[in-house]
């Protein structure tokens, strides 16, 4: 069976109807009598899927878990979609947490396997107690493009999400992938250079794992629209959008915004339910 934490409704519904495997209402609300009776057996599995968008939606998470280990399974499976804490993975400073391992060590005891969707950096998932892998969800991005593209090239904000636009490219079918250099003079100081790229007369399609406050993408298209390019398309894995993130966007000349449904929002466009199905 499949169930689903509030902050993952959408892709926890896709993924009951893909496998054909029953959803379930488990939700937390802060009562026991939330939980819909319902009766597993022993050669059964539950899956849970859940992004950690928030403190409240690790603890409706961690809940999740636990009302599946009562009804004692032969397996439980943990999706997150979108991992909260994800760049909080080393000490950048002395007397720091390494959050993302604790929420890992908090999640590991009460289910036997982790996926996870484009965590900001998998290394995170050594920090489970449990197998854990990743699921690559930029191929979906693909999906919303015009089958016309004009000499596209997938762009990457930096060198970290080349392999995302790699993804894209490569399910899209023709275009190249390029990249912009940044610089990161301090914790919230970032250059971004495109001194050396020419994409004149080109389609451009932005590609990142995740939009939080919406400033790398909002320079990226500002050094683009210094050129003479043809259309210009933004997107995301994790559409996070804190703040006034989609107005700044729009304020940097973004006119077409999609992303997957690892977090459900106005722009969440595609899925990332057929590769967590593929998995499972």
């Amino acid at each position: 069976m499949i169930t689903g934490t509030s902050t993952a409704q959408p892709i926890a519904m896709e993924v009951s109807n893909i496998l054909g495997e029953p959803l379930v209402d488990l939700a937390y609300d802060g009562s026991v009598e939330a939980a819909e009776d319902v009766t597993v057996g022993a050669d059964e599995r539950v899956v849970i899927v859940g992004s950690t968008t928030s403190s409240q939606a690790h603890l409706e998470l961690l809940e999740l878990q636990e009302r599946a280990v009562q009804r004692d399974p032969d397996d439980i499976v943990t999706v997150i979609g979108y991992m909260g804490y994800s760049r909080q993975d080393k000490l950048f400073n002395p007397g720091e947490a390494v959050s993302v391992r604790a929420i890992a060590k908090a999640l590991s005891p009460s289910t036997d396997r982790v996926y996870s969707v484009n965590p900001h950096n998998v290394s995170v998932l050594d920090y489970f107690d449990v197998p854990a892998e990743p699921i690559d969800a930029a191929p979906q991005l693909a999906e919303p493009l015009p089958d016309d593209l004009s000499d596209p090239v997938f762009l990457g904000p930096d060198e970290d999400a080349v392999w995302l636009a790699e993804s894209v490219q490569e399910t899209y079918g023709e275009g190249v992938v390029d990249n912009f250099e940044k610089i990161r003079h301090s914790a919230t100081e970032v250059e971004m250079r495109a001194d050396d790229k020419d994409f004149t007369g080109r389609d451009v399609v932005l590609v990142d794992d995740m939009i939080a406050t919406g400033g790398t993408m909002s320079e990226a298209v500002r050094l683009i629209s210094k050129q003479d390019t043809d259309r210009v398309y933004v997107s995301c894995v994790h559409p996070l959008l804190v703040d006034n993130a989609l107005s700044k966007l729009s304020r940097a000349g973004v006119k077409s915004l999609y992303a997957t449904d690892t977090i459900d929002r106005s722009i969440s466009r595609v899925s990332a339910a057929p590769p967590i199905a593929d998995v499972l």
